[in-house]
């Protein structure tokens, strides 16, 4: 049974091994590394204006941290879709938000009004 499986029934942990961009990593669990994606959210890419930065700042919260995975299914390239909690509790994506790093997705998580407001206030 994959990640997307599990979750249902509990949170899933891992360790950031590798940031991509700024809403793709690779999460190392069982000596094995699983590309994910962030639920809900872009981002700049690399060649385009803070693309490079929001990877930065995506890193910066989370490289190396063991995290907690709420996953979501698999998205159109065959990527875990997840969200990523802190051992303190924040919800990775809710910062990258609020710091104006990325954008969520509207048509994807429709009636948001918690990412609608961290980026109103962004």
């Amino acid at each position: 049974m994959g990640w997307a499986g599990n979750a249902l029934a509990a949170g899933l942990n891992g360790r950031v091994v590798r940031v991509l961009n700024g809403d793709t990593i690779e999460v190392l669990r069982s000596n094995r590394a699983e590309r994910i994606h962030l639920n809900g959210i872009d981002y700049s890419e690399k060649g385009h204006a803070y693309g490079q930065k929001a990877k930065q700042a995506t890193s910066s919260l989370m490289f190396g941290k063991k995290v907690t995975l709420q996953t979501f299914g698999k998205g159109k390239y065959g990527h875990t879709i997840v969200d990523v909690l802190l051992p303190d509790g924040t919800n990775v994506k809710h910062t990258l938000v609020k710091d104006a790093w990325c954008w969520w997705y509207r048509e994807c998580t429709p009636g948001n009004t918690m990412r609608e407001t961290l980026e109103s206030k962004a």
